[in-house]
């Protein structure tokens, strides 16, 4: 890369385009092939993070179309499509989803696609396969595979490496074992197993810089302080529904009450009313700048003949911090809708 920008050195240059939106880039490549080369370039990104010009994205794949994510630019309001993820597994679903070193991970998971053709089941129950994307680079890298196929599992960053714990394996069955990855080096190694499993999909989140795994169905959490002492367990007693963190508080959205509540502790307050998501299921819940998003899901409501199930792209944003928490619409999703199979936050 030479003669950036007439007139100033090129680490100069740099610096500045590194203050150009990231959702500008793809058209700013067409510049000339310096400026092509710049924006592919690990020092380009490097600069955003000196200059202070990294921008959070929330990365989100859902039902349709198929192992398609999408970038949100809050922002600019604006949608990306990524290119599709390269899988074999067609429809894959039941995966983990995390971000760390600047790379979106999609992590094991499975299908219960069918051969339009012929009808037949081609689907995987629970893979092993580890996918990375790079916003540099702009395509997907297959990663070292996990050490156990799984799906239905918590899946978490944990001091910029990657945790999954519980879930089911290939067979069907759940698992209690859990492992780390260590991005930097593409390597997966073995951490003590959880106390329990259950026959039922986990989660997991990081508040206090702790994992916490929970079982749907279960009062009791299964904690994380650190590799040394492995899991402990707690009885929060918790309300289960869509989760997230935000600011180091966990909020959860209750259907059954039609509320979100803020929990810390043992102890519950609700936030706000969300009795119009009653009847939206499979959506995303996940906290950006501060701000809820509640994304995508479907509504099935009864039509005069049939049950009409009508598949989301809208995305509502609850912000925190005022006196009252305030709802609002944002651009819906541009080519992704129905159930959220995966949401995550990317920072670029």
């Amino acid at each position: 890369m030479s003669g950036l920008i007439e007139g100033l050195p090129d680490a100069v240059a740099m610096r500045c385009l590194a203050r150009v939106p990231f959702h500008l880039h793809p058209k700013l490549q067409l510049v000339s092939r310096s400026w092509r080369d710049a924006f592919r370039s690990t020092e380009l990104f490097k600069a955003r993070e000196e200059v202070n010009s990294c921008e959070e994205f929330l990365c989100v794949c859902a039902f349709e179309p198929d192992n398609l994510w999408q970038l949100y630019d809050p922002l600019h309001d604006l949608w990306i499509t990524l290119p599709t993820l390269p899988s074999t597994i067609r429809h894959l679903a039941h995966f983990g989803v995390v971000s760390t070193a600047r790379k979106l991970f999609v992590l094991g998971g499975g299908s219960d696609a069918v051969d339009p053709q012929t009808g037949d089941q081609d689907g995987s129950f629970a893979t092993n396969e580890v996918w990375s994307y790079n916003p540099v680079s702009r395509a997907w890298k297959q990663c070292a595979p996990m050490l156990v196929p799984r799906a239905m599992f918590a899946c978490c960053v944990f001091d910029g490496k990657i945790v999954v714990a519980g879930g089911f394996t290939s067979c069907r069955k759940s698992i209690s074992k859990a492992e780390i990855y260590d991005p930097e080096k593409d390597v997966w190694v073995s951490i003590p197993d959880l106390h329990y499993t259950h026959n039922s999909a986990c989660s997991g989140v990081v508040i206090g810089g702790k994992v916490h795994v929970m079982h749907k169905g279960l009062s009791a959490v299964q904690v994380l302080e650190s590799l040394k002492q492995g899991w402990t367990v707690r009885d929060y007693r918790w309300v289960q529904g869509p989760m997230t963190v935000v600011k180091g508080k966990i909020y959860v959205l209750s259907h059954g009450h039609g509320l979100i509540y803020k929990l810390e502790g043992e102890s519950m307050k609700i936030v706000v009313s969300a009795s119009e998501f009653r009847q939206r299921i499979g959506l995303a819940m996940i906290g950006v700048a501060g701000d809820i998003y509640v994304i995508g899901g479907v509504i099935i409501g009864p039509e005069r003949w049939n049950w009409d199930i009508k598949k989301m792209s809208d995305v509502d944003v609850l912000t925190l911090g005022g006196e009252r928490p305030v709802w609002r619409q944002v651009s819906p999703m541009t080519m992704c809708r129905g159930t959220i199979l995966g949401c995550t936050q990317l920072r670029i």
